[in-house]
């Protein structure tokens, strides 16, 4: 099994064990669930933002602990300040280290979108994302079936969320091209061998209908490459390894927005 089976193998089961210790009626109870979503695709799509989409998280499966004590209101504010268009928040606990709370953390010290990051193979987890006080949700087309995506996006709809569809080559776009998305997320990291490939990730998104937010993620380490993205049609810019394996994740953040800004 690739990454991606063994996380929906696991998720499935933990799933399975949350709603028996957090039924609906209780998440629905948030003082979160009631509120209005703040508006990812208006932020990315604000030419006066930076459109990047500034991630905190510890650790990963493919490069272990990168940050593991790293402070989620210290960095998520730092990154706001430094001048970050909106923030993506890893929930996962068993792969990525997340602890309980870090979203509501950054939602209670910022207001700007905030995408949870996160693996959903159930609609619960999009209830329970609300509750947090996400303003977006995360599917990835590689672990989920069409009608899975189609289903999935309605709930969150239904709550007034929005939908980040991530795609990682074109069979995925090809079956997914009526889903009901805001944003797209085109994965420059292969899965299966963890490579990194920058061309490929602009030849998917051409595939892409010409209206479509784009989103690139994955080693995007250099404003040669945003430079590159942009000119190939990309809105915005998913960044958290880059900062987050520095000691001041924010610091780094803010460097990297004031290259990009001098370079336009």
């Amino acid at each position: 099994m690739n990454i991606l089976q063994q996380i929906k193998q696991y998720k499935l089961g933990e799933v399975q064990a949350r709603k028996g210790l957090y039924p609906t009626k209780l998440l629905e109870q948030s003082p979160y669930f009631n509120s209005d979503c703040v508006s990812m695709k208006k932020y990315i799509s604000d030419p006066g933002r930076s459109g990047i989409i500034a991630e905190f998280k510890r650790k990963s499966p493919s490069k272990g602990d990168i940050n593991k004590y790293a402070n989620v209101q210290e960095v998520t504010l730092g990154y706001m300040q430094a001048g970050a268009a909106a923030l993506s928040i890893l929930t996962d606990e068993h792969f990525f280290g997340a602890q309980k709370g870090d979203l509501q953390i950054a939602r209670k010290f910022n207001y700007c979108p905030i995408l949870q990051k996160d693996f959903i193979v159930d609609e619960y987890q999009i209830i329970e994302a609300k509750s947090m006080g996400s303003d977006v949700i995360l599917l990835i087309a590689k672990m989920l079936l069409a009608t899975e995506i189609k289903s999935f996006s309605e709930v969150a709809k239904s709550l007034g969320m929005e939908v980040f569809l991530e795609f990682h080559n074109e069979q995925e776009i090809q079956e997914n091209s009526h889903a009901n998305f805001d944003l797209a997320g085109i994965n420059n990291r292969n899965l299966d061998s963890f490579e990194v490939d920058i061309d490929n990730s602009i030849r998917l998104a051409s595939l892409l209908p010409q209206d479509t937010l784009r989103i690139a993620e994955s080693g995007l380490e250099s404003v040669e490459t945003i430079r590159l993205l942009k000119e190939n049609g990309f809105h915005g810019f998913l960044i958290g390894e880059y900062f987050m394996r520095n000691s001041h994740p924010a610091a780094k953040c803010k460097e990297f927005i004031k290259m990009i800004n001098h370079a336009y």
